[in-house]
């Protein structure tokens, strides 16, 4: 049971290091904060999964491979392929599911229906060499000196908040979903304003667009664009 918990417990650290690393990024290239991830809280769980993941086929790998530095390799070769793997099957699923897709890939080079791509790919590999190598095995020390009562504790509770925040984001893009399918049954006011309520989607996702609805995905961007301008007015005139 005590490895249960603590990959639960890697789980939880290592989504909350991809939602660092993501929001880091998008914030500096924004110039502005961004909270990305799909959920509402400060976690992205395709980094905790692909994570642990990683971690397991690297300490396999080491068993089989005697030299250090082939294992190493094969090690970064056999993560892109899980994580790209990974990566394409979210994208597929979230896309079937939400009728939407969250991020597109289309414009770089070599990349599967906008899923994955080369670049990408070899990122993935890069950071999965310095997991291995340098942040978990620090990670593990630290988690393994927690005390088992304070593990369990933690578990519970940050297993309960990932179902509700689970729940809570679905149920949110869900209904994203329903109100551009049922654009036409609102008045503009409405419409905007249910936009609106969505809009962390969208900041959150800049790429983010609804499938075969293109005039919607353009009105949408407008409306967004019209109350962050707006936002920007009234906090200028506030100082």
């Amino acid at each position: 049971m005590e490895n249960y918990i603590i990959l639960l417990v890697l789980f939880t650290v290592y989504s909350f290091l991809g939602w660092v690393l993501e929001t880091t990024f998008a914030s500096i290239n924004a110039g502005k904060f961004i909270n990305r991830g799909f959920l509402t809280g400060s976690f992205c769980p395709i980094y905790g999964l692909g994570a642990i993941l990683i971690i397991k086929a690297s300490s396999g790998i080491d068993i089989y491979i005697e030299y250090y530095y082939t294992g190493v390799l094969i090690s970064v070769l056999f993560s892109i392929i899980l994580v790209t793997a990974l990566e394409y099957i979210t994208g597929f699923i979230l896309e079937r599911l939400f009728n939407c897709k969250w991020w597109d890939y289309s414009d770089n080079h070599a990349n599967i229906k906008g899923y994955v791509c080369f670049k990408y790919s070899l990122l993935w590999g890069v950071l999965a060499f310095f997991l291995v190598q340098m942040v978990h095995p620090l990670i593990l020390k630290i988690v393994l000196n927690i005390p088992f009562r304070i593990k369990i504790y933690y578990a519970i509770i940050l297993g309960i908040y990932f179902i509700g925040d689970t729940i809570r984001s679905v149920t949110d893009a869900l209904n994203l979903r329903n109100v551009i399918i049922n654009y036409s049954n609102f008045s503009v006011k409405m419409y905007c304003e249910k936009i609106l309520q969505y809009k962390r989607f969208f900041i959150a996702f800049p790429r983010l667009l609804f499938l075969n609805a293109g005039v919607i995905n353009r009105d949408i961007r407008r409306i967004l664009n019209g109350k962050i301008d707006k936002i920007k007015i009234v906090v200028k005139n506030k100082f």
